[in-house]
């Protein structure tokens, strides 16, 4: 019987780009649209820090503190949209559209109870939880003021990455960065409107971050709602098969680890930071923050080169899956290095932008810049590495890949700090780093020598 096609497969346009338009030019289609996403996420995280970060040092340190809570929560949301995403992109890329929909429907529902689930755990648990995230005792009142509303949001921030990824993963990237854009300036607006104008404080800063995050999460539904999606997300289609979820949660995985990890790693940092005050704790997160804008401009173009590799790695056509992971790591490199040079001596007048009354938060937080540039141009493999083997559906590399980074930070955070004090702290993510590379860019070359070709 021939084969029929059906009106839930991929648009037959949208195929032939994804497998026929030259990489070089398909994959920065479509990473513009993710990096634009990435900055925007990141710089309104970043703007957060900012504006509490002219309320006092204590109320600057509090942000970084909750930020390894944010960490968890984008942890459980990208582990469903990418593990849903990932598995579609594929599907779609061997014309099985109706597979494809039921998991991008059953990844909702999963991000819906999953994010109630966090939601109702967190707001019963959240002294113990600020506590529990490395906070002083000076900064545990900004803090618990601050996560209320990050913990509020959690279904919502959860289900706004879900249904992010699985547009950008069916190559609609410029439907995804719309929403989280939106959102993203909104929360910009909002910030000072909230925290100064309001007198809201801190608190302000967190329901502009809600209220936000509501926004973005509306436009990414109604494209679903308006047939914008080649994937359909209907309650029919949401499995009751256990294998189901967990090919997702395989899939996702190292996207949870990387991020999950991530949370760990800073409350390692706060633990280890607080032991020399708030203007330590402050000075590191406002450093981390700085650093997720840079690095964000990598991640959004590897969210653009995976939807490549899905498709192409399904129909077997791996001249172009090579020739992508190629062209992504040399591009990346060069923006790196260059921004790593800029960065290094901007260092101190990037910091005091945001403490700029704080002589010890300039201090500290400049030396911590400094050292994490010279590693920046090695971010492009570390990044790649684990996003390649993970669009690849290769899960447990990937899983390594993506605890690498982090995974060594943790415990030499603690060694570095004992040895060398505060100087240890400020040095401890580079030396990640180089540990990282090493790691990343072997089993990678490893792959491609003995395993690649063969598939």
């Amino acid at each position: 019987m021939p084969h029929l096609p059906n009106r839930h497969q991929a648009h037959p346009d949208q195929r032939t780009k994804m497998l026929e338009t030259p990489v070089d030019k398909l994959i920065l289609t479509l990473a513009a649209p993710t990096i634009v996403s990435m900055l925007v996420t990141s710089i309104y995280n970043m703007a957060d820090t900012y504006f509490v970060s002219q309320l006092n040092t204590s109320a600057s340190g509090a942000v970084g503190v909750v930020f390894s809570l944010m960490a968890i929560i984008q942890a459980v949301g990208f582990t469903v949209g990418m593990g849903s995403g990932s598995i579609a992109s594929r599907l779609l890329g061997q014309d099985r559209g109706e597979e494809a929909n039921t998991y991008a429907s059953s990844g909702v529902a999963a991000a819906l109870v999953v994010g109630a689930l966090m939601a109702g755990t967190g707001l019963a648990l959240r002294e113990q939880l600020i506590w529990l995230l490395g906070s002083t005792a000076t900064i545990h009142p900004y803090a618990m003021d601050y996560a209320l509303y990050i913990i509020l949001g959690a279904p919502v921030m959860i289900l706004s990455f879900t249904l992010n990824n699985l547009l950008r993963w069916q190559g609609k990237a410029n439907l995804s960065v719309f929403g989280l854009a939106t959102g993203g300036i909104l929360n910009m607006v909002l910030d000072p409107i909230f925290i100064y104008l309001l007198d809201m404080g801190i608190a302000g800063a967190g329901a502009a971050t809600l209220l936000s995050q509501c926004v973005s999460l509306c436009i990414l539904t109604s494209f679903f709602l308006l047939n914008k999606s080649d994937l359909k997300v209907t309650p029919g289609k949401i499995s009751r098969s256990p294998g189901i979820y967990l090919a997702i949660l395989k899939q996702g995985m190292p996207s949870f680890f990387r991020q999950g990890v991530l949370s760990a790693a800073t409350m390692a940092l706060n633990y280890n930071a607080k032991i020399y005050g708030d203007a330590a704790v402050a000075a590191l997160s406002i450093v981390t923050k700085v650093f997720m804008v840079i690095q964000s401009i990598v991640i959004g173009f590897g969210q653009g080169f995976q939807p490549v590799l899905g498709y192409n790695y399904g129909a077997k056509r791996l001249d172009r899956v090579k020739e992508a992971v190629s062209f992504s790591v040399k591009t990346c490199t060069v923006i790196l290095t260059v921004g790593a040079v800029v960065g290094f001596f901007l260092a101190p007048h990037i910091i005091a932008q945001f403490r700029r009354d704080d002589a010890m938060v300039i201090a500290i937080g400049t030396r911590a810049f400094r050292y994490q540039c010279l590693t920046l141009p090695l971010g492009a493999v570390l990044v790649f590495a684990n996003m390649f083997f993970q669009s690849l559906g290769k899960s447990w590399r990937a899983v390594v890949l993506a605890v690498c980074r982090q995974g060594l930070y943790i415990p030499l955070v603690y060694i570095m700090s004992a040895r060398l004090g505060l100087s240890g702290l400020e040095m401890t993510q580079a030396c990640a780093d180089v540990l990282s590379f090493v790691l990343s860019a072997s089993v990678i070359v490893h792959y491609f020598k003995t395993e690649f070709g063969r598939e």
